[in-house]
């Protein structure tokens, strides 16, 4: 009886499940939790905004040199990084499918990776090395 069903049939069945259920429970709480540190950390990127604005190096150097500023920044780079890989996920599964997706979501993943280590990196060399 199930192999004769529409797709349209399948989606209203309630019985009908799609994907893994503990993988995508984790997505969405990332996702949302990743979001409120954003949230959280936008105080402390404004404030950089607004206090390094028009300053030169040697202040920037300084500021972010701050192991109270520097730090929570490499962290805030690391989450950012985060949420920015699965909010494109969840744009890749919406518009790309099978292998392509496989590749999309390696590309993406070593982008964010990049971004990340580039990132956290620079901001930490600022702060133990100057």
């Amino acid at each position: 009886m199930r192999e004769h069903m529409t797709t349209l049939e399948t989606i209203a069945d309630p019985k009908s499940h799609y994907g893994n259920a503990p993988a995508s429970t984790r997505h969405f709480i990332t996702q949302r939790l990743t979001g409120a540190i954003n949230i959280a950390f936008l105080g402390l990127l404004l404030f950089l905004v607004v206090k390094l604005g028009g300053q030169d190096r040697a202040d920037l150097v300084g500021t972010i040199g701050n192991g109270w500023i520097g730090l929570p920044l490499a962290v805030l780079i690391g989450i950012v990084a985060v949420h920015m890989r699965n909010g494109m996920r969840d744009t890749l599964e919406d518009y790309v499918h099978g292998r392509m997706y496989r590749l999309a979501m390696l590309l993406n993943t070593l982008f964010c990776l990049t971004v990340a280590l580039a990132g956290i990196g620079a901001v930490l060399k600022i702060v133990f090395w100057g």
